[in-house]
């Protein structure tokens, strides 16, 4: 009954949208340059070790598990947060999801370069205290990387998290954090395990990162459109037109 109650056709655009927001989140300016340089050092390894050496890899990799960890803590957290004020906000509904509609949209256009919001062009990143090579100190590392890169993941962070409120439902408004973790997170794993091969599509993306922003911009400005509009029940309901078992979920 409560899986019955937390995933179903309606929630289904809203996870994708989540999922991919997140993988949009890795792949950002503020990001995807730091993640080599941050898995070496949670691992307690150079970046040419990294590349060149399988138990390197394996170190990096117990760490990359430990970080997303921790920054999927303070997601589920912040999901929480979100589902409760979104319970509390249920009899204003009406005015909050189109709002927060409008706000997602602003984002888009930040991101689409029509203008320039400078705070989101920052990180204030924090410092965990904790050295590399540990354990203790990767999951550290997460929570402190979830927290200090709140401004620049802030717009699409944003979007999930109004996703979540709208909900108002703490298990599925968290669940909808949970799989932004999964989409930021899993990248992580991936370079961990696998960067000497995947340094040649990190390259590339990094030189493709302009164009990256302008589609997480599209992104933003969409899902902001159909929170004012009210379109994701309609996009919902031409989901079950086009893929009629997804009636049996939920």
């Amino acid at each position: 009954m409560f899986a019955e109650q937390l995933i179903d056709a309606a929630l289904l655009p809203a996870i994708l949208i989540a999922m991919v927001g997140g993988l949009m989140s890795f792949l950002s300016p503020c990001v995807l340059p730091i993640v080599p340089p941050y898995l070496a050092y949670m691992g307690g390894v150079s970046v040419s070790e990294m590349a060149e050496a399988r138990a390197a890899r394996r170190k990096v990799l117990t760490a990359a598990w430990l970080f997303v960890l921790g920054l999927s803590t303070v997601f589920l957290l912040l999901g929480l947060a979100s589902s409760v004020l979104g319970r509390a906000l249920l009899q204003y509904q009406a005015w909050f999801v189109p709002t927060a509609g409008v706000v997602i949209m602003i984002f888009g256009l930040h991101f689409l370069g029509i203008f320039r919001i400078r705070l989101l062009d920052q990180e204030a990143r924090l410092d965990s205290g904790a050295g590399g090579g540990t354990a203790f100190g990767a999951y550290i590392l997460g929570l402190a990387f979830a927290f200090g890169w709140t401004p620049c993941l802030g717009p699409i962070l944003g979007m999930v998290l109004s996703l979540a409120a709208s909900e108002a439902s703490v298990a599925r408004g968290t669940t909808l954090l949970a799989f932004y973790a999964f989409g930021l997170g899993i990248p992580f794993l991936l370079v961990a395990a696998f960067f000497p091969r995947l340094q040649g599509a990190m390259a590339w993306m990094k030189r493709h990162t302009e164009k990256i922003e302008r589609i997480s911009g599209v992104l933003l400005w969409t899902v902001g459109l159909m929170m004012v509009t009210g379109q994701f029940t309609a996009f919902s309901w031409w989901l079950l037109e086009q893929f009629p078992a997804l009636a049996e979920i939920g």
